[in-house]
């Protein structure tokens, strides 16, 4: 009886802990770094306010650092990808042949909700994470790394019996949830052809695409800063199209310029000094002092010398089709 009871509780104990924090991290680890290339597909959804938004997700990676991800507006059908390749990155817009580089370091610097690499490195480097077995699902909670937004903090990872990622939660500080990727399909060790990475082979020319070539409604935030407040604006002309300038002045002065934007013919490039992320409805640039972005044929241009990262992006954040206009 001794025997049995003994044989018992063994068998109970390997089952535990082949269920532990320590060896399921393992397990997924061991199983992400063994990746030859993966191609993962998911709904995305981000939550502002009484503003969300949702976009589908498609993502090839390949090793040695190759990622594509297409993010794709569900209301608008809107498209753009970002690239990492052996030149570096780029954030490309097909439907009007633009292309951004930045100088970063891309996914590696910053958590990322559809990246694996980075959702297993944001689980290692949390020393507090915590985990749990639940419904067939291991779920770790983690903290994590959005510098072009510090409301966000945590995150509840989700992989299933056979580690395989299913769902990520993004919270902010005060546990409010922000971000939501849920996986619909996932294939690892897939054969995925180089050329998905070029620059030139994710370029689309739509001749037929519109534009505006004037700013009808001219759109303004709805959040200022205490004792900020509109004192100029000014509306140019530029070539096929024109800019409006508004100057907000105070104690946290800063300049939103808007202007149409042009299908180029050729592959137009520029340079970005900023790091790639969501703003609103759309992937843009983030700095330390400017926000700029492209949403519904206009390109919009942030820019502070006394607003932090923080405030930037709480007054980008307010800038949509549901701002007041005049």
């Amino acid at each position: 009886m001794k025997r049995y009871l003994f044989i018992l509780i063994s068998l109970l104990l390997v089952g535990c802990g082949r269920n532990n924090k320590a060896n399921v991290f393992k397990n997924i680890k061991k199983k992400t770094n063994e990746l030859e290339s993966y191609v993962m597909e998911g709904e995305l959804s981000l939550y502002n306010g009484d503003d969300n938004y949702t976009y589908n997700v498609s993502v090839s990676y390949k090793k040695d650092d190759l990622y594509r991800v297409s993010l794709v507006n569900k209301v608008n059908n809107h498209e753009q990808i970002i690239l990492r390749n052996e030149d570096g990155v780029y954030v490309l817009t097909p439907s009007l042949n633009k292309s951004f580089k930045f100088q970063s370091d891309w996914p590696y610097n910053n958590s990322q909700v559809y990246i694996l690499e980075r959702i297993i490195s944001d689980i290692e480097n949390d020393s507090d994470k915590s985990y749990e077995y639940k419904d067939d699902m291991h779920i770790f909670k983690t903290k994590v790394l959005y510098s072009t937004n510090n409301e966000l903090t945590k995150q509840h990872v989700y992989f299933d019996k056979d580690y395989v990622l299913k769902k990520v939660e993004v919270y902010t500080d005060k546990d409010i949830l922000a971000m939501q990727f849920n996986v619909n399909k996932y294939e690892e060790n897939t054969r995925i052809d180089d050329n998905i990475f070029n620059l030139d082979s994710n370029i689309d020319i739509n001749e037929d695409a519109k534009t505006s070539k004037t700013i009808e409604d001219v759109i303004y935030p709805m959040y200022l800063p205490t004792n900020t407040y509109l004192t100029s604006q000014d509306r140019v002309s530029k070539d096929n199209g024109e800019r409006v300038i508004l100057t907000f002045a105070g104690d946290k002065s800063f300049t939103l310029i808007e202007e149409t934007v042009d299908v180029s013919k050729d592959l137009e490039m520029n340079l970005s000094y900023g790091e790639p992320d969501i703003v609103i409805d759309t992937i843009g640039s983030v700095t330390d002092y400017s926000i700029n972005w492209m949403s519904n044929g206009v390109e919009y241009s942030l820019l502070s010398d006394n607003l932090d990262r923080d405030e930037l992006i709480s007054v980008a954040k307010s800038i949509n089709s549901s701002s007041i206009t005049k």
